[in-house]
């Protein structure tokens, strides 16, 4: 099988949901019966990036998440 190049968005603000679509394009493809053991490793490792990515977009939204307060005024956490 030739080695295809990585999907991974590298720009900077990837919309979440198209991370996940491509997080489980990754899967879908790990899950097939003609995956050979060196595609295998490639898409796992495009995996583990692509859910790092995932994790840190995540991590910068939760730190934007504002609180509201009993009188009513907004902080971030």
């Amino acid at each position: 099988m030739a080695e295809e190049k990585q999907n991974i968005p590298e720009e900077k603000h990837v919309p979440l949901e198209e991370m996940f679509g491509k997080l489980e394009e990754v899967i879908g493809k790990l899950e097939g019966e003609d995956v050979n053991l060196e595609e295998s490793f490639r898409l796992y490792k495009e995996g583990m990036t692509l859910l790092k990515k995932c994790n840190a977009a995540i991590d910068t939204v939760e730190k934007k998440v504002l609180v509201l307060d009993e009188d009513g005024s907004t902080h971030e956490l």
